[in-house]
């Protein structure tokens, strides 16, 4: 007798077309058989877009990101795609003569949802074709996103918030050519007295150099925007966010602090003397697991949760997009295989979305993973055109206690590939002779005098 198998709504064939994640094993939403997934998958291509977009897999009226996302459809744009299958929309994104031109034009009319059908029917090699196709530029103190450009967010953390400690990482990682996508610090403690300390410690190493970056320190964004409101200078405004109403709430945030925190930042910049690029200020982080970690799931599999906090970052026009892809832990993505396999589902539904994605492409030490598994999804990444990754010191964050890519990894990655650095942040090399010819130099002893004279002057009062 044949096999058969029957989905209750849209919610359970989305879950059952995943594949395979530990997480959505945990909250029993997995397919319970390779045949079941397949069968899963084949019913999700016939799907309509139109359906999706019509049943909502969270009513609108129990939940803000919903509403969000049928709100801010395009309308108008979505009705060249409707009629498509989710099968048909996908060969249409992968068709040669579909460029990142065609799928730009789409991009507000997808939402998140859709994104997710389609990913779950793309092979790996899919979803780096499809993301390589697109480049979604985003400017605040200098420009990310163009091709031929990897940025890196250098992660100079620090056990004890040590501000010496955290500027001596962030000058190496300056050395290296890394910090183009941002100085970012996660802080040990999420004081706002710590918040000032970085910010401030971060502003006068950025000053003495006069570096086309931005600073960042990453704690929740109320204690961040307390610390504007003593005077503190504020690039970008950080928050983690997540794909429904409850798993924000869980963060501490609403969609409407989030509004007004990036008004606020808006403002803030327009009184500051900085030459700015853009006006993308926020900083936004996500990862496969968060909503089933706060049991704000819903019954969604992680991956369409994942598309949906997509769905909130792009309403506020962020600077950075990051999938911590390997870091909630093995609960919900166990091993190597589904690392990569979410790393690039999230790479490609943000971009497909609009977003300026990058990645930590890391893992915890309890994960079945290892460094080698950090080079494959690095590589993997790099090749679909990946916005930026983590710079941290030898890979080793001795502050959160994972592992990650290094300052080492980014010149590896921009020689194999043959990227360069932020094109405002790459003439800064040039000039302060850290790079030369677009490539990295050995610093003569001029050039190494002047670079610790700056280092010392930022120093200053610390040490």
């Amino acid at each position: 007798m044949p096999e058969r198998f029957a989905f209750a709504d849209l919610r359970e064939l989305f879950a059952k077309a995943n594949e395979n994640k530990s997480g959505d094993q945990l909250a029993g939403l997995a397919a319970r058989s390779e045949r079941e997934r397949v069968a899963a998958k084949r019913q999700l291509a016939d799907l309509s877009l139109a359906e999706i977009v019509q049943r909502p897999l969270i009513d609108p009226s129990d939940d803000d990101v919903s509403r969000l996302i049928l709100d801010t459809i395009d309308e108008q744009t979505f009705q060249q795609i409707r009629s498509m299958t989710v099968g048909e929309f996908r060969e249409y994104i992968l068709d040669d003569t579909t460029d990142e031109i065609e799928l730009k034009k789409l991009q507000r009319s997808v939402i998140p949802e859709i994104a997710a059908a389609v990913a779950k029917i793309m092979s790996n090699k899919d979803l780096i074709l499809a993301a390589a196709k697109i480049r979604n530029e985003t400017r605040c103190r200098n420009t990310l996103g163009e091709r031929g450009v990897l940025g890196i967010r250098t992660q100079p953390n620090h056990p004890v918030d040590d501000v010496g400690g955290i500027l001596l990482a962030a000058f190496e990682g300056l050395l290296y050519g890394c910090g183009d996508a941002v100085i970012g610090v996660n802080p040990a403690s999420d004081s706002v007295e710590t918040v000032i300390s970085i910010l401030r410690a971060l502003d006068r190493l950025v000053d003495a150099y006069k570096v086309p970056t931005q600073t960042c320190c990453l704690a929740h964004m109320t204690t961040q925007l307390a610390a504007l409101n003593r005077g503190t200078p504020l690039d970008l405004l950080f928050q983690s966010i997540a794909g429904t109403e409850a798993a924000n709430r869980s963060f501490g945030i609403t969609l409407t602090m989030l509004r007004e925190g990036r008004e606020q930042v808006l403002e803030h910049h327009r009184q500051r003397d900085v030459p700015w690029k853009g006006a993308n200020v926020m900083y936004f982080e996500t990862g496969q697991g968060s909503a089933l970690s706060a049991e704000a799931h819903h019954g969604i599999d992680q991956l369409t949760l994942e598309a949906r906090a997509y769905g909130v970052a792009r309403v506020f026009e962020p600077f950075l997009v990051n999938s911590v892809v390997g870091f909630i832990g093995p609960e919900y993505l166990n091993d190597e295989r589904q690392i990569i396999r979410a790393g690039l589902e999230d790479h490609f539904m943000g971009k497909l979305l609009g977003l300026p994605m990058g990645c930590d492409v890391c893992y915890t030490n309890h994960a079945e993973a290892d460094q080698n598994s950090t080079d494959n999804l690095l590589m993997l990444l790099t090749a679909a055109g990946c916005n930026y990754f983590m710079g941290v010191p030898c890979a080793d964050d001795v502050m959160l206690n994972y592992q990650s890519t290094s300052y080492h990894d980014a010149l590896a990655v921009r020689r194999i590939f043959k990227l360069k650095p932020a094109p405002e942040f790459l003439a800064w090399l040039g000039e302060r002779g850290i790079y030369r010819d677009a490539e990295p130099a050995l610093l003569d002893p001029s050039a190494q005098r002047q670079l610790l004279q700056g280092l010392e002057s930022s120093l200053e009062g610390i040490v």
